[in-house]
């Protein structure tokens, strides 16, 4: 009898240690994850994808000990709203902003579920966290590019189209990140001898009409910066500057898949795949305000060849020798 007593004892103690709480206990832990995508774009299942796949390496099998809750705000910022607080109400384990406007929401929704974060830029400057080392709160996760990015999108396009010399910012602008971009692009315009111009866009319309506005000035290119709107209609965006013959460089690859010219930055899916290993110690009782915000470090510089001819455009050996990836 002692001996069945001091089993059941040590067993009770070694479950309530930290680190191993949630691997000795049958309930079914819930990730709510959103996006700003729309449900079943490729980008969305290619992000969840990697995220899913990640965790079942770390011992956690959606349907099995998790249930991956995914909300998706179809690049609305009303939607991205209610997305966030659906998911709040639902009391998730873990909670992953899918890039700045889903965290931005789910920061107003909860100050006490744990959220891990990909693809945000500046997370201090946007108050997220207090620091990159000690984050603090219920917050942590991975950062994208810094803001300064935006001149080697404007580099990027003078040297694929020298005769550049108007440049048009297509951005969403209920995006918190969109206005340290701009900043940043708009302090590079003499060195680069171009005339910066706004765009803001939240819907087709808008879009439309932004960039056949670029279009009917000569000599002019555009640039997409990060953001829901703009990044949920891609094949618009793109099959507008193909149908107007305007050079373009966009933040993520996913816009190469949709037809785009150029696109240097980060490796967002990698980004997402990053987010399972704190999402696994968050589950093992570890606190999101404890782990260290990480900075992104894998950039890649993608070109469409077969876009650049349409445009009339021939890169330089140069460029194309930096580059990491050439789409014939």
């Amino acid at each position: 009898m002692r001996r069945r007593q001091f089993i059941r004892i040590f067993g009770a103690a070694f479950a309530m240690a930290p680190g191993v709480a949630f691997a000795q206990t049958d309930r079914v832990r819930i990730v709510g994850v959103l996006l700003s995508q729309s449900e079943g774009s490729k980008e969305a299942v290619q992000r969840l994808a990697a995220i899913r796949e990640a965790l079942q390496k770390l011992g956690w099998t959606d349907g099995g000990n998790l249930r991956i809750e995914a909300r998706y705000a179809h690049g609305s910022a009303e939607r991205m709203k209610a997305a966030a607080a659906d998911l709040v109400r639902l009391r998730p384990d873990v909670l992953i902003a899918s890039a700045t406007t889903a965290l931005s929401e789910l920061q107003k929704a909860t100050n006490s579920i744990p959220i891990v974060f990909a693809q945000v830029t500046d997370p201090v400057g946007a108050g997220f966290v207090k620091s990159l080392a000690r984050p603090g709160g219920n917050i942590t996760g991975f950062t994208q590019h810094e803001f300064s990015i935006g001149l080697k999108w404007v580099e990027l396009l003078k040297e694929l189209a020298p005769r550049t010399e108007r440049v048009g910012l297509i951005f969403d602008p209920n995006n918190p990140a969109t206005t340290g971009y701009r900043t940043a692009i708009k302090g590079s315009a003499s060195q680069f001898k171009v005339d910066i111009s706004d765009y803001p866009v939240r819907s087709a319309g808008e879009i439309e009409r932004a960039i056949t506005g670029v279009g009917a000035r000569p000599n002019s290119g555009f640039v997409v910066l990060p953001g829901p709107a703009p990044s949920v209609r891609a094949d618009l965006v793109v099959g507008l500057a193909s149908k107007h013959k305007i050079p373009a460089v966009y933040p993520f690859r996913y816009w190469i898949a949709s037809g785009g010219l150029a696109y240097y930055g980060i490796d967002n899916i990698d980004l997402h795949r990053q987010t399972a290993s704190y999402v696994d110690r968050i589950l093992k009782g570890e606190k999101p305000g404890d782990l260290p915000v990480q900075n992104a470090s894998k950039f890649q510089l993608v070109i469409n060849l077969k876009v650049a001819k349409a445009l009339g455009i021939e890169p330089p050996n140069s460029l194309l020798a930096r580059t990491d990836e050439v789409i014939e």
